[in-house]
């Protein structure tokens, strides 16, 4: 007998429902059909006729990766219902002046049922911001429900939130463990699709990163996610032009932080011209040059390569240069990523080379930041941006070193380099 309390708030296909609960369920058909064309009704996707199967059903290609979703199956939900009332902090930090001014706006605007678009600089403290909200939310019995893109990014969250709230807590992600009843639940943004308006609050974190960004998909499963007339805030660092335009029709409001909790501007990142990461096969001079340098101020390096490849090229190239160097290489396919990411963190793992899946989300005390080949194409501004922001976030180091090492200059890497100057103006510096 299944526990009916876990399906409380969610919405799945039959296949996954218990046969014991769906005569006391709600459905919906999975898709339907409106002015001749049929609709996905978990990501409310439009379809054609290659989503035809043989036997005449259309299933959704969008979001099959929840599981595929046919026109002849229904959608199974269940009303979410509230926790008991609580107190649910017991993080006993203090938020900066700033801070303390956007959590109060955001408690206020939240109150009214107002979703905001929180833009503060990485190391503003985004976090500790929510906190507030949060606790008001929890403490009346709520459900609050905080996502990302990023794996890693609510990995980080999840523990935090662990660690500073009594309640029961839960990380969703697509190979973690099956979802039990929680009331402060972290997952990644596919897993909002199984649920449906379940969240009294929702913010969704690091909003411009992929795959969230842009994606009209993602966007549904936020918006079906949240019960009805229920706040959604946004958080970034960079700004996006869908998001742009939900501000300019009002349907969000901004919230700007240009500065970061300790007070210091954010570094700058300096560029370096080089002919590439191999010189005939070998480690760059350039860059050895500049290592050598860093390496003796003692403090961590992470070193950013664009692709998988490279990195494990890399990584093996400095480790014949440097046989006692504690070096490490992490990407999304490291079944160790997390151990490495520790170690690292902990100062076992002198130098960490990486790539974009360590650019948001992590924080290492006093790292310093290397982006080799800033020039490729797979360098957004918002990856460079966020890159950058992975320096001078402690009180113990708020300054730091952060270098591009390019060929030519892009457009991405002066477009990152004069936004990171442009929000230290705003801060007054």
């Amino acid at each position: 007998m299944e526990d009916e309390k876990n399906y409380w708030g969610r919405r799945l296909p039959e296949g996954e429902w218990p046969e014991s609960l769906k005569a006391k369920s709600d459905c919906m058909l999975g898709i339907r059909q409106s002015g001749g064309q049929w609709i996905c009704q978990r990501c409310q996707t439009r379809l054609s006729q290659i989503n035809r199967l043989p036997q005449g059903a259309f299933y959704c290609r969008a979001c099959i990766q929840m599981g595929r979703l046919r026109s002849d199956e229904s959608l199974y939900f269940l009303a979410q219902k509230s926790f008991p009332v609580t107190d649910s902090c017991r993080w006993s930090g203090e938020l900066s002046p700033d801070q303390a001014r956007i959590a109060q706006v955001l408690l206020e605007q939240s109150l009214q049922g107002v979703s905001c678009l929180v833009h503060a600089v990485t190391g503003a403290g985004k976090t500790e911001m929510l906190y507030p909200l949060l606790t008001d939310t929890l403490n009346k019995g709520g459900v609050v429900g905080l996502a990302s893109p990023r794996i890693d990014v609510c990995r980080e969250l999840h523990q935090r939130l662990q660690r500073d709230f009594t309640v029961s807590t839960c990380f969703l992600y697509g190979e973690g463990e099956p979802y039990q009843r929680s009331q402060l639940i972290v997952a990644t943004v596919p897993q909002l699709f199984r649920f449906y308006q379940a969240f009294d609050l929702l913010i969704v974190d690091e909003v411009d990163a992929f795959p969230f960004d842009e994606n009209p998909q993602l966007y549904a499963a936020v918006e079906q996610a949240q019960k009805v007339a229920a706040p959604v805030h946004f958080l970034t660092a960079t700004t996006t032009p869908l998001l742009e335009q939900r501000i300019q029709r009002g349907d969000l409001v901004r919230l700007a932080l240009p500065k970061r909790f300790h007070q210091q501007p954010l570094v700058v990142p300096r560029i370096i011209y080089w002919s590439g990461y191999q010189e005939k096969g070998r480690v760059s001079r350039t860059f050895l040059m500049q290592f050598r340098r860093q390496r003796q101020s003692g403090f961590p390096l992470l070193i950013f390569l664009p692709l998988i490849q490279w990195g494990e090229n890399f990584y093996k190239q400095l480790g014949k240069v440097f046989p006692n160097l504690k070096v490490a290489f992490v990407s999304a396919s490291s079944g160790n990523r997390k151990e490495l990411v520790e170690q690292f963190r902990a100062g076992v793992v002198e130098v960490l080379i990486t790539t974009t899946i360590l650019e948001r989300g992590v924080t290492f005390p006093k790292v310093d930041v290397f982006v080799l080949e800033a020039d490729h194409a797979l360098y957004t501004k918002s990856s460079l941006v966020q890159i950058a922001g992975r320096v001078g976030r402690s009180k113990e180091r708020p300054d730091g070193l952060v270098l591009f090492f390019v060929q030519e200059q892009t457009r991405a890497s002066k477009q990152a380099i004069q936004e990171i100057k442009q929000m230290n103006r705003e801060a007054g510096f």
